[in-house]
């Protein structure tokens, strides 16, 4: 392996536009990712937005969760292209509202998570806001959702579906209330010691002590 990365190999870069063909020298086995921080060193590219193709194939940074490496030929051609900005909507650059939109796996992912993000993204190009709801899940979330999915039809089968829909209604309330720390006061009156009420409750109490005292 050492001996391949210090071979170096002349390649043609070819720029969509009308930029001219340069060459460039580089390793002749190369991950992706530092063939592209060549280029766009090379020609002063945006790196983010650089798209290489190589033999009639776009290159990809990463496969199923590792790097990819290229096998480059002396005097292959490598074509560059530039993708262009987002239109600018109402005045204002909208690159921030698009990456809110966009879900990064965190790099302390397992190496299996990496891979079933890969297949998903890659290959099943699922949307982002679905791979959000798929990672940010618990594992115990999704045995209780796949077991809900079996108890359904069941339910079903013995006339019972609207009542497991409520069943599950409640249940999600209930373990989604949270708990109080000692000292913390419920926002209703009736759960607290001696009914007591927060500050600035409006009751009828208040209100006709307002009228008296003429604040109204």
């Amino acid at each position: 392996m050492e001996e391949h990365e210090s071979e170096k190999v002349e390649i043609l870069l070819k720029t969509i536009g009308p930029a001219r063909p340069s060459r460039l020298l580089v390793p002749s086995s190369i991950k992706v990712r530092d063939l592209r921080r060549l280029v766009a060193g090379n020609d002063n590219f945006p790196i983010d937005n650089l798209s290489l193709i190589l033999r009639g194939s776009a290159l990809c940074d990463m496969k199923n969760g590792d790097d990819v490496y290229v096998q480059l030929n002396d005097g292959d051609c490598l074509i560059v292209a530039v993708k262009p900005k987002p239109p600018v909507k109402d005045g204002y650059e909208n690159d921030e509202d698009d990456e809110d939109l966009k879900f990064r796996l965190p790099h302390s992912s397992g190496r299996w998570k990496k891979r079933l993000y890969s297949f998903l993204h890659d290959n099943l190009k699922l949307p982002d806001i679905l791979l959000m709801v798929i990672f940010t899940l618990s594992l115990k979330a999704w045995v209780l959702i796949i077991l809900w999915f079996i108890l359904a039809p069941v339910a079903n089968r013995w006339e019972l579906g609207p009542l497991y829909i409520l069943a599950t209604g409640f249940c999600l309330i209930l373990f989604n209330l949270g708990k109080r720390q000692a000292g913390d006061i419920s926002a209703y009156s009736i759960f607290n010691e001696d009914f007591r009420e927060l500050p600035g409750t409006l009751n009828a109490d208040r209100l006709d002590r307002d009228i008296r005292a003429g604040q109204f």
